[in-house]
């Protein structure tokens, strides 16, 4: 089995091979000439990961999947959620979308956050949704030099350390991508019961 993978971020690519094993030969947007950007206008989650999905499917006659991912604070009322990756801006980085959400959250008690991802998957023309999310909570200073995105200020229930200090391995195993991903493995393995997944 093929499947496109509608991203451009080689970690995330790298990733995902790594938990689907040798079943699935998974292909990049690179890998089929797509080098445009896809479209996320959507205003949730499973909304931007069903439109760039469509998009690639569309144009390209290919099976694909797509995720979005969005960090939810409880006393920032859910956000930054669907608009995580651009909070302090389009042009802005990680460190000024995590600076925002420190200022934000300053002499707030509740610290409380979770991670959300939506993996849509289209295959033969179907539809299907994964879910994966994680809770915990907003530290109050960035610690760790792993990770991407808001790794460094996330704690997750049950840990001392944030993602940024755990190792890709340890963090995969409890993340909400991992999660996500985990559902999406089992589902492809029951439509694939003879591949070696």
């Amino acid at each position: 089995m093929k499947l496109v993978f509608a991203t451009n971020n080689q970690n995330k690519v790298n990733e995902i091979k790594s938990l689907l094993g040798e079943g699935v030969e998974i292909l990049s947007l690179k890998d089929i000439g797509c080098n445009e950007e896809l479209p996320e206008t959507q205003e949730t989650l499973e909304g931007n990961a069903l439109q760039k999905a469509r998009y690639v499917a569309d144009n390209y006659n290919v099976n694909c999947f797509a995720d979005d991912t969005g960090l939810e604070v409880a006393s920032l009322n859910g956000a930054p959620g669907v608009y995580s990756a651009r909070y302090a801006g389009e042009q802005c980085a990680a460190e000024d979308n995590m600076t925002k959400i420190l200022s934000e959250l300053d002499g707030k008690q509740n610290r409380e956050s979770k991670f959300r991802t939506i993996v849509a998957l289209i295959l033969n023309d179907e539809e299907h949704f994964f879910e994966g999310r994680i809770e915990g909570s907003i530290t109050h200073s960035k610690s760790g030099s792993d990770g991407f995105g808001y790794d460094p200020i996330f704690q997750p229930n049950g840990f001392d350390i944030t993602f940024s200090e755990m190792s890709m391995a340890e963090k995969n195993a409890i993340s909400h991508r991992g999660k996500a991903v985990a559902k999406l493995v089992a589902f492809l393995k029951e439509e694939s019961p003879n591949s070696s997944l």
